[in-house]
């Protein structure tokens, strides 16, 4: 199935965007008429958050197009760069992050294309210091395959979910190179604390607070927005990439080791984030699910702690 799928991808990869989103718009509204549970799910996310309806069907076609996407973000050749297709606001925010030589945490939350910000990051900047993303494997051994082997870049490694991969993370801030996570998903038991989210109680990973009590590396948030058909134009690119560095006092709090206080301050950036353009956030995730429980739980958080 592996290679199949990879053929797949890498055949749609040569397909422009602009066709590839359209087509993505029309699966994300093809899933939310099919799926009553999702729709509530969505609708009660938004209004939580004072989203009108406009607002809510744009988040139906911007999840479909973070699908549709897929295929450029995975299925490129190896040495086919982003280019053009990627613009950056502030990364004066990364250089000067990196200049300080204490290793760089990135934090980006399911929002716009969040694959797009670590691959442009080690376009830019993998040669200074490479970036080691975390991820979750998937299930089926297939596209856990295909999603790792995809994710294989120039100036770009990856790290699953696991205990050599939190000790992989954490050689890599220590040596002053960068790290790259999602914060906002819900964490395997053990490896998270209860704070609220937009609101409402979320478990939420402690993993971030404690790469930055355990290493003092920088931390800077990203977001990868995603462009309409017209203002790419304009812009001549589809996507930017928006970096901004997290306040001194939020730095002291996650440095501090405080599981409750760090999860709460990393979801109060998730949020802040989020709220800049929240049209283009994930609302139908069930971000306030209870935890799994995993066999590898307990040694995560041992490497961790």
């Amino acid at each position: 199935m592996q290679p199949v799928m990879l053929a797949v991808l890498q055949r749609l990869s040569h397909w422009p965007l602009g066709l590839l989103h359209p087509l993505g718009a029309a699966l994300g509204w093809a899933a939310y008429l099919g799926s009553p549970s999702y729709r509530r799910r969505l609708k009660a996310h938004t209004d939580a958050v004072g989203l009108g309806t406009r607002q809510r069907w744009a988040a139906v076609g911007h999840a479909g197009k973070m699908v549709g996407e897929l295929p450029v973000m995975w299925g490129r050749p190896q040495g086919e760069p982003l280019g053009q297709r990627v613009q950056w606001q502030h990364p004066e925010v990364v250089e000067q992050a990196l200049a300080e030589g204490k290793g760089l945490l990135l934090l980006t939350p399911h929002l716009g294309c969040f694959e797009v910000t670590a691959q442009a990051y080690a376009e830019r900047f993998g040669g200074q210091q490479p970036i080691t993303a975390l991820y979750r494997p998937a299930k089926q051994a297939w596209l856990a395959e295909t999603m790792k082997d995809s994710r294989k870049r120039p100036g770009m490694l990856t790290s699953p979910a696991t205990l050599g991969g939190v000790r992989q993370m954490l050689r890599a801030l220590k040596s002053g190179q960068t790290v790259g996570l999602l914060p906002d998903q819900v964490p395997p038991e053990g490896m998270g604390a209860w704070a609220p989210f937009f609101g409402r109680p979320a478990y939420t990973m402690t993993m971030a607070a404690k790469l930055v009590a355990q290493t003092g590396c920088a931390v800077v948030l990203l977001r990868g927005e995603r462009l309409g058909w017209l203002a790419g134009k304009r812009r001549g690119c589809s996507y930017v990439v928006h970096a901004s560095r997290v306040p001194q006092a939020t730095h002291a709090v996650l440095a501090g080791g405080d599981a409750s206080q760090s999860a709460a301050a990393i979801n109060r950036l998730m949020e802040d984030l989020i709220m800049q353009a929240p049209e283009q956030y994930l609302w139908g995730y069930n971000r306030y699910k209870g935890p799994r429980a995993e066999i590898l739980t307990s040694a995560a958080g041992e490497g961790q702690g």
